[in-house]
């Protein structure tokens, strides 16, 4: 397929990050999501995990800082794949999963440090992005 009008470059009703089975291959034989990070930082993935980690643990200020590390690494991965800032980023393509947890651990940071701007502006990106994800991810 050629692409559609919303970025030429990818064939389906999305931009599709490329295939990251050896960082979530590393996540799920037991390396630390920072172990994995320093060895892929581009890569999404283990950032949304080390920020979903850190909420979790009570420590929004460092979930905040891994969040947007592996939210922009997201966007010059779908940027390097065609995306031009807008369209969709589907949940049900595996690889883009680290870009959409990213994204919705920063809103969700954002919210517990309360810049409320950010917070609305996240939960705004990632319904654009994929309903679909807001809704595997918990958002209302």
């Amino acid at each position: 397929m050629a692409g559609n009008l919303l970025n030429p470059s990818m064939p389906g009703q999305g931009t599709e990050l490329p295939d990251d089975s050896d960082v979530r291959d590393a996540l799920e034989a037991g390396r630390t999501p920072a172990e994995v990070a320093a060895a892929q930082p581009a890569r999404s993935l283990p950032w949304a995990v080390l920020a979903e980690q850190s909420l979790e643990a009570g420590q929004p200020v460092q979930a905040y800082a891994y969040a947007r590390v592996g939210y922009h690494r997201g966007l010059d991965a779908l940027r390097g794949a065609g995306w031009r800032g807008s369209g969709p980023v589907l949940w049900s393509h595996v690889p883009n999963r680290g870009f959409l947890r990213a994204l919705h651990a920063l809103g969700r940071a954002a919210a517990a440090i309360g810049e409320e701007a950010e917070t609305r502006r996240c939960a705004m990106f990632l319904a654009d992005c994929d309903p679909a994800a807001a809704a595997e991810l918990g958002e209302k």
